[in-house]
């Protein structure tokens, strides 16, 4: 019998504190346009993210082809851990491709934000590809990256699009432990595992605004070879803190993966099989057909599976 399987990531579902600020910075700072806004107040909503009588408001951004969902609870949960850094397991961000990356960083800079990388954008070395990055929070603290890939290099997508903001190229979250991960995102999940590097070095430090960082980079890619992938991040150095036990859904750093599966019901009975955590009571009727579930990775990231 064939396994399930994911076959893309549909979006990121990011939990904001003020949909109107989020929406305005994603809108203009980093040119996504909005297309599409929704009120959450049935029993589904609560059922699903594991909050009893939670509502919500969404609002669906797009950039290039990809998605980016702004979602606001009620009630809202906790604010993003102070003092974060790159390293902590609850780490997780979007990385957005940009066509001239010192023009994307000087539009950005008259927006308000929080800077991660030390100084302007960073060159990594030709052994972790050459690209030009740079890493900063949104006002809630959500940490996103500027991207700029040399001539001839990253998807094919990126050679083709125009303007300056082209779209979302992957998300990458903080692992505890690179080995299990991959089990996990490729056995159960059914990803492909792409590439695997260890980045250091002073560049790398300077772009995770991190003394003696250094971390595995594990590229992950579902189905098809388009836009976005997942990425794994561990750190060996510095060492990070885990993911509370006890976070939420709508704790603001709390964001999610939205994976497409081929075989919903098929895959939640894998996933009960291997002891995954679901924080849905299992799928929820009334996200499309047959509905979704929201389960917990090896790390404690969320990820919403659904048809």
């Amino acid at each position: 019998m064939t396994a399930a399987r994911v076959l893309r990531l549909a979006q990121v579902s990011r939990t904001v504190s003020d949909l109107a600020r989020a929406v305005a910075f994603y809108r203009d700072a980093l040119d996504f346009r909005v297309i599409d806004e929704a009120a959450h107040d049935g029993l589904a909503w609560g059922e699903l993210f594991g909050i009893h009588g939670a509502r919500g408001q969404s609002t669906t951004m797009q950039l290039g082809a990809q998605q980016l969902k702004l979602v606001a609870f009620d009630p809202a949960g906790a604010a993003y851990p102070p003092h974060s850094q790159s390293a902590d397991l609850w780490f997780q961000h979007v990385a957005i491709v940009v066509s001239d990356i010192d023009a994307a960083y000087n539009r950005l800079r008259a927006h308000a934000f929080t800077p991660i990388s030390e100084g302007g954008p960073e060159q990594l070395p030709p052994a972790t590809g050459s690209v030009i990055a740079y890493k900063f929070r949104d006002p809630d603290g959500h940490p996103l990256e500027l991207i700029q890939f040399p001539a001839g290099t990253g998807n094919a997508m990126w050679q083709n699009t125009p303007g300056l903001f082209l779209g979302i190229d992957h998300s990458a979250i903080d692992v505890a432990n690179s080995d299990e991960s991959i089990d996990f995102y490729t056995r159960l999940l059914g990803f492909r595992l792409v590439s695997r590097s260890v980045n250091s070095g002073p560049a790398q430090q300077r772009l995770d605004g991190a003394s003696q960082d250094v971390v595995e980079v594990l590229a992950l890619q579902p189905g098809p070879p388009d836009p976005p992938h997942v990425e794994l991040l561990c750190y060996s150095k510095p060492a990070g803190r885990a993911i509370s036990k006890t976070a939420q859904p709508n704790d603001i750093a709390c964001d999610r993966l939205v994976l497409q599966v081929d075989e919903l019901e098929k895959m939640v009975d894998t996933l009960r099989a291997n002891r995954v955590e679901f924080l849905s009571p299992g799928i929820v009727a009334g996200f499309g057909n047959p509905g979704a579930a929201l389960v917990r990775d090896p790390t404690g990231h969320l990820l919403l599976l659904c048809s």
